[in-house]
């Protein structure tokens, strides 16, 4: 049975930055990966995994929309890891999905925690009610030195400073540091 990892932090925290040194070391010793993203990252190219730490992003092996709920013919047995990036966006089917897989490899999921009114994403949710292993990848908060816990979405006002919104619609928004920044608790509030 395979074994579901679920890496999160906030923004900045360098989460797609692991997944591509995680995929680096496997091709390096020969082995290979599968890689997943959800079919809403288009920010860079649908078809590519790329963090804004590295200027080269790694070519994606499955697109999952939010209704596939198996993807056990695209796996085989000598596949060693499967890697999946921006995970909070995938749904409760795609992430049972992963967990149903039937060979015994790792697979890693990593994403945020919780959007910027701090509720847990769909994805993410999931996986922490049946992931076999949760890691934190933190990171500072942008504004003190406390470990930042909130992705703080944020306005520039008129007067060029940022004022985080609490508000607001909650589907997806897209972006990076233009748009959100992480933060504390007591920051955030």
């Amino acid at each position: 049975m395979s074994k579901l990892i679920f890496r999160y932090g906030t923004m900045n925290s360098s989460k797609t930055a692991n997944l591509l040194m995680s995929a680096h070391n496997y091709i390096a010793t020969n082995k290979n990966i599968f890689l997943i993203k959800p079919s809403i990252d288009k920010r860079f190219d649908i078809n590519i995994i790329k963090s804004r730490a590295f200027s080269k992003g790694m070519i994606v092996d499955l697109i999952m929309s939010e209704e596939m709920e198996d993807i056990s013919h695209y796996i085989n047995n000598e596949i060693s890891c499967i890697l999946v990036d921006e995970c909070q966006f995938l749904s409760c089917k795609n992430i049972d999905a992963l967990r149903n897989i039937k060979f015994d490899i790792p697979i890693i999921c990593y994403g945020l925690r919780t959007d910027f009114k701090g509720k847990l994403f769909e994805g993410s949710r999931r996986l922490f009610e049946i992931a076999d292993k949760i890691e934190e990848i933190s990171t500072e908060c942008v504004m003190c030195n406390r470990k930042a816990i909130i992705n703080s979405k944020f306005i520039v006002n008129g007067e060029g400073n940022r004022e985080i919104i609490y508000e607001g619609n909650t589907s997806v928004d897209l972006g990076g540091e233009e748009k959100y920044q992480p933060v504390c608790w007591n920051c955030w509030k």
